[in-house]
């Protein structure tokens, strides 16, 4: 087959939206098709092939609500002229998806759709926006959602769109099987006998650094490094997080508790290696979809606790590697740990290693049978395949299992889901 898959932002720069893209793209490639990436335009990527993906760049930013800068026409055109099998719009609120949703309806390929959350869905800005998705939604001849309970996929069955597959985030067996690339610890300069505590996020300024900062500090606990790892884009938190750790290391306290912070800028191998040797992940995010740290969690065998937001709730069923911090919802659709609160339930994991064991374990276990790349690749294979039609499907001598039958799939036990496309 030959796919299209649209996104903002794509390697060599870094997010969850990116990483999701990449390893499907490049995992698609491995089983023999064609893959191109529409994305933006960077000065650093100087490939047009990046592991078998071709990259189309275009120097476009902004969205439908904010309106769009450069030379929008090119991308539209390239849409309509390409011969792609299937073309997939990664995440609703930017220009790669926004400028392809008034031509749905002239584009010769299958068309996916994976919105990622609808973030905006409840500011007032996109209102209209919002009352124009239904009639986006239903052009699409699928729309696959990473939850099966979340608002994005809620909007779809209020609105009666029937045309919808649930398919999850996940994490690489080929980076989280294999040893680790360093000794983090070593690397870090982190005591062996301190709790190592990790957090993972861009410097945002929403994925909860600041509460988890505080979190740490109300925390009765000793003999522990606290791992924020971020990468900087040139704002959101930066400065706030340098400032903290600063502040929290010369503070008095660090005499008696022995606690140290420690915010740092990993390559993706020194973070792999992170994940592996943490002790507990500590998530107190505002926003999110489908947070994919935490199935790098569950696939370096490590416990998490995480803020309410996205489908964490759903992740921890999944897995039981995992609890939710007492959060308050916030109108927007923004949520707040209560700190104290979370403080102690930090402690309660902190001082039952047991438990901790238990809960990775367990998780491990479900990332290997459901949450791996490498499934969850495959089954956007046959989601394609199901769409372009059995020619296509035998030309695939991969395959397994016969022909994949769209109406029936889901990744989870039939008590999860509640509908699917029908082809």
């Amino acid at each position: 087959m030959k796919i299209l898959h649209t996104v903002e932002f794509y390697h060599p720069s870094v997010g969850g939206m990116q990483e999701v893209v990449k390893q499907i793209s490049e995992r698609l490639v491995r089983l023999g098709h064609d893959v191109t990436v529409a994305t933006s335009k960077l000065p650093e990527r100087k490939e047009k092939v990046i592991n078998g993906v071709k990259i189309a760049g275009f120097r476009i930013s902004g969205n439908a609500v904010r309106g769009f800068s450069g030379k929008t026409y090119k991308y539209t055109k390239f849409l309509l002229d390409s011969d792609f099998d299937v073309i997939t719009n990664f995440a609703a609120q930017q220009w790669a998806t926004d400028l392809a949703l008034p031509i749905l309806d002239r584009l010769k390929a299958k068309k996916v759709f994976v919105p990622t959350g609808f973030s905006g869905l409840y500011w007032p800005e996109y209102q209209d926006y919002f009352r124009s998705m239904k009639a986006w939604l239903s052009q699409y001849d699928c729309n696959v959602f990473l939850s099966n309970d979340y608002r994005d996929i809620n909007f779809a069955r209020e609105n009666g769109i029937a045309n919808l597959v649930v398919i999850p985030n996940g994490a690489g067996a080929d980076e989280f099987l294999a040893p680790a690339a360093v000794d983090i610890r070593e690397v870090l300069d982190i005591p062996k006998e301190h709790f190592l505590l990790l957090h993972v996020g861009s410097h945002t300024g929403s994925k909860g650094h600041a509460e988890a900062v505080s979190i740490f500090e109300h925390a009765k606990i000793t003999e522990t490094t606290f791992l924020l790892v971020g990468n900087s884009f040139g704002g959101g938190c930066t400065e706030s997080c340098e400032a903290a750790e600063a502040s929290f290391n010369q503070s008095a306290l660090r005499a008696k508790d022995g606690k140290r912070l420690m915010v740092r800028n990993l390559t993706r191998q020194e973070t792999v290696a992170a994940f592996k040797q943490a002790d507990l992940f500590l998530f107190p995010s505002n926003i999110e979809c489908s947070p994919l740290v935490l199935f790098e969690c569950i696939a370096a065998k490590t416990p998490f606790l995480s803020s309410d937001v996205g489908n964490s709730a759903e992740i921890i069923e999944w897995c039981k590697s995992g609890k939710l911090l007492p959060t308050v919802k916030e109108a927007g659709g923004s949520s707040r740990v209560r700190v104290r609160d979370a403080a102690k339930l930090l402690e309660e994991l902190y001082y039952h290693p047991a438990e901790r064991e238990q809960m990775a374990a367990a998780g491990f276990e479900a990332w290997q049978k459901r949450f791996t790349w490498e499934k969850i690749s495959s089954d956007y294979e046959k989601l394609y395949l199901s769409l372009v039609g059995h020619t296509a499907m035998a030309s695939v001598k991969h395959t397994q299992g016969g022909i994949f039958n769209a109406g029936d799939y889901s990744p989870y036990p039939s008590r999860w889901r509640r509908q699917s496309i029908s082809v």
